[in-house]
């Protein structure tokens, strides 16, 4: 399929005079969570709430800090999550991806809003 990259704005709900960070993020559906590089964290102003052992692409284990929260736009989308801060570049996981109702096409490399719902995000949140 290759890589799938998304414009998203990052922005720090706790402070609200700081302006908000846009970065092309990698689009991960094996992935979990958001993460961010350190610079962001720094940028943002982001706290360290926990810390996160995590499993990398490769199988090792890695000890890394868990920020937020963060206020994700994607489009006419929003949504609030955690990130791990780790790597150098911004990996979009499933949990914001699916907060937000968000789709990849691999056919175009692209990550769009659900075509079934495109004015507002939908979730399950009771399957009976």
């Amino acid at each position: 399929m290759g890589l799938v990259n998304a414009k998203i704005e990052l922005k720090n709900p706790r402070k609200s005079e700081l302006a908000s960070v846009e970065v092309d993020a990698l689009a991960d559906t094996g992935s979990v969570h958001l993460c961010i590089p350190e610079h962001i964290k720094i940028q943002l102003k982001l706290e360290e709430i926990d810390k996160k052992d995590v499993t990398l692409a490769d199988g090792s284990e890695k000890l890394v800090p868990y920020v937020g929260p963060i206020e994700l736009k994607f489009k006419n989308r929003t949504g609030f999550c955690g990130a791990l801060v780790m790597g150098d570049q911004a990996l979009l996981g499933a949990i914001p991806m699916e907060d937000m109702d968000l789709i990849v096409i691999p056919k175009t490399r692209e990550v769009a809003i659900n075509p079934m719902s495109p004015n507002i995000a939908t979730s399950i949140a009771k399957k009976s």
